[in-house]
């Protein structure tokens, strides 16, 4: 897997998804992970950052963020909460698509269409993550997904088992006795 693109967007919302339904009717005000905010804050958070991808690729906003938000209702139900992630996923992937491979949007910089993918799939998949800690759930993301992201966001982080790695270069675990990392920069725009 060279180049993350829409349909890697749509099989890491299809895994949030298939993961995190059966435990809708679990208390989602628990802390997720390490975080702290609770998660359904963290789903919540998911759904925000995609539509932001979104918004940025579908507009080719060149200089900044656009002036928006996503507010999910406090109070929806967790299962309506993964709807607007999918929603919010499929705007990506959909904004994704429609893109030429020399469109270019803001994100820290000129990010092309693979740079807003690998976002979106390293976004949803350490944030589920973080839900299934808090939830209990024994989880752990998709390898080629990982490596995929790795790849373009983290060029260079040390070798290993791409899970763990990425959970490494994110903040949440410890690796081969090196310290959790406290900050990172994914590096999704381009030269």
């Amino acid at each position: 897997m060279d180049t993350l693109d829409s349909r890697d967007v749509d099989r890491a919302v299809a895994e949030m998804v298939r993961v995190l339904t059966p435990h809708a009717s679990r208390d989602w005000r628990a802390r997720a992970g390490s975080l702290d905010w609770s998660c359904w804050t963290t789903a919540a958070h998911v759904a925000h950052d995609l539509l932001a991808y979104a918004g940025q690729v579908a507009a080719g906003a060149g200089d900044g963020y656009l002036p928006y938000d996503l507010v999910v209702r406090a109070g929806t139900p967790p299962r309506d909460v993964l709807g607007v992630v999918t929603a919010c996923g499929r705007l990506l992937s959909g904004a994704l698509s429609a893109a030429g491979p020399d469109a270019r949007a803001w994100h820290w910089g000129p990010t092309d269409p693979g740079g807003f993918a690998a976002l979106g799939v390293n976004e949803t998949l350490m944030h589920t993550y973080d839900i299934t800690q808090g939830l209990g759930i024994d989880w752990l993301p998709p390898g080629p997904l990982c490596a995929a992201v790795l790849a373009r966001l983290f060029p260079d982080v040390p070798p290993g088992d791409p899970v763990q790695v990425l959970l490494w270069a994110t903040g949440r675990v410890e690796l081969d006795g090196r310290p959790r990392v406290t900050s990172w920069f994914m590096k999704a725009a381009i030269g």
